[in-house]
C-alpha cells in the first residue's frame, strides 16, 4: 500500500478530516487564497461549529493545457469551537469579501488551543477549540475562476 499522493486528487471532490497541526497544514495549502463574503461565515455557539462557505483556488488541480484555473465552493468546518473573535474583519459589512491566506493551530492546553485564520489586509479571526476537528468538503462542480488566473505571492 502507498501513501496518496497531491495529484491524486485531481478531478475528485475534496472531502478531507484534519486532527491535528499537520493534517492542518495540508488542509490550509489547499484553501490558500479562498474567497468568501463576510456573510458565508456562520458560529453555532451551541453545537460549537464555526463553518466558512469558501470559493477555492484548485491547487490539487492546475488544469494546465485543459482548461483555466477552477475554483470550486467548498464548506470549510470546525468543530469544538467555544469562542470566536475577530480582528480586522468589518462588522455588519456582509457583502465584504475576504481572503484567505493561511490557517495555524496554537496549542495552549492540549489538546485545545486557538486556530488562527490570518485573511489579506491583516485580518484574522481566532476560534479558541476544545480540540481540533476541521472538514473541508467541495460542494459544488468546479468553475471557471473569474480572473481566468491563478493568484500570485510575491518571493
Amino acid at each position: 500500500m502507498t501513501d496518496a499522493k497531491f495529484e491524486d486528487g485531481g478531478e475528485a471532490p475534496l472531502n478531507l478530516g484534519a486532527l491535528d497541526a499537520d493534517d492542518l497544514a495540508v488542509m490550509s495549502s489547499l484553501v490558500q487564497d479562498a474567497v468568501f463574503p463576510a456573510s458565508e461565515m456562520s458560529w453555532n455557539k451551541r453545537d460549537g461549529r464555526f463553518a466558512l462557505l469558501l470559493n477555492r483556488m484548485r491547487w490539487e488541480d492546475d488544469g494546465a493545457g485543459r482548461r483555466a484555473p477552477e475554483r470550486v465552493q467548498s464548506v470549510l468546518m470546525f468543530a469544538n469551537v467555544q469562542a470566536v473573535s475577530s480582528q480586522g474583519v468589518p462588522k455588519g459589512d456582509a457583502d465584504t469579501v475576504l481572503s484567505l491566506l493561511h490557517i495555524a493551530f496554537e496549542e495552549t492546553d492540549a489538546p485545545s488551543g486557538n486556530v488562527i485564520l490570518t485573511l489579506a489586509g491583516d485580518g484574522a479571526i481566532r476560534l479558541t477549540v476544545e480540540a481540533l476537528d476541521v472538514t473541508l468538503k467541495d460542494v459544488t462542480r468546479p468553475y471557471v475562476a473569474p480572473s481566468g488566473k491563478r493568484p500570485s505571492h510575491p518571493d
